[in-house]
């Protein structure tokens, strides 16, 4: 699919999973004749090395993203439709080794547009550790720095009442020097004013199309702040709920993002295509 053909961007996907092992071409193809580009997002080395695999096959439309979720950073639990037959009930994977040569050659590939997903996830802590995931954080910052790309954030909050938002803004401002986007943002309006200040770029999933409790945030932000995603196979929109999400239905979260605006629906499908093609350096 060419350029003038596209007509959303699913900044943050993961085609590159087992979870389309049986029909991945097909999968892309939706999405390339619903007018759609798309990220392949790595989570672990062998995800990542999916992702870059999967976008050299495709000369524009699809481009990888690299590096270890923050989850990855102590034995985690094990998601089929991540790594596929290696996953046994019961049975924890074990953690990711940031393989600093192999993450800088996936990094310098002219098909890697940004690094992540990485951040801080603090929901499930039972077998995690604040100080190795904030260890594993800076270590993916440090690597954007150098490959000069953009950040893919995976920030989500514990069951305390602390704000994991306001500690990764507090690395993001010592270390960062590339832009980021906050991948799957739930934060409050008090935590989106501090991020826009630090230049943040915050993305939206299909949560979206059925939960208001997003509405407040999308309203507030400017639109050039704003870009689409499904987080596939996960979260499928309305509607699909129910179903394995796909880069094809992000037409639904744009939509959503347009009608909670009252924006024309035509503008904020133009401004958040073109918001990714610019956050990723495509044009």
């Amino acid at each position: 699919m060419s350029s003038e053909q596209l007509k959303y961007f699913d900044v943050h996907g993961h085609p590159n999973f087992p979870a389309y092992d049986a029909d991945r071409e097909a999968v892309v193809g939706r999405a390339f004749e619903a007018g759609v580009w798309m990220t392949a997002v790595g989570t672990t080395l062998p995800t990542s090395k999916a992702a870059v695999a999967l976008a050299e096959k495709y000369e524009e439309g699809l481009y990888a993203i690299v590096g270890i979720h923050p989850t990855h950073a102590s034995p985690s639990h094990a998601d089929p439709d991540e790594i596929g037959d290696l996953a046994k009930v019961g049975v924890d994977v074990e953690a990711e080794v940031f393989d600093e040569k192999v993450l800088n050659e996936l990094a310098a590939n002219k098909k890697t547009v940004a690094i992540g997903e990485c951040g801080l996830d603090y929901f499930r802590m039972e077998k995690s550790s604040k100080a190795l995931q904030k260890e594993l954080f800076i270590k993916h910052i440090q690597l954007a720095n150098k490959a000069g790309k953009p950040l893919m954030l995976h920030v989500r909050n514990g069951k305390d009442r602390g704000s994991v938002y306001i500690e990764a803004a507090k690395i993001l401002k010592e270390y960062a020097r590339v832009p980021f986007d906050f991948h799957f943002f739930a934060g409050s309006l008090e935590e989106t004013k501090l991020l826009l200040d630090l230049g943040a770029h915050f993305s939206f999933t299909g949560v979206v199309t059925f939960a208001r409790s997003y509405d407040e945030v999308i309203k507030y932000l400017p639109l050039d702040r704003i870009m689409s995603e499904t987080d596939c196979p996960y979260i499928a929109p309305v509607p699909h709920r129910g179903k394995r999400n796909e880069p094809a239905y992000v037409r639904e979260v744009v939509r959503s993002i347009a009608e909670i605006r009252g924006g024309n629906p035509r503008d904020v499908e133009k401004s958040l295509a073109t918001n990714a093609l610019a956050f990723f350096g495509i044009i």
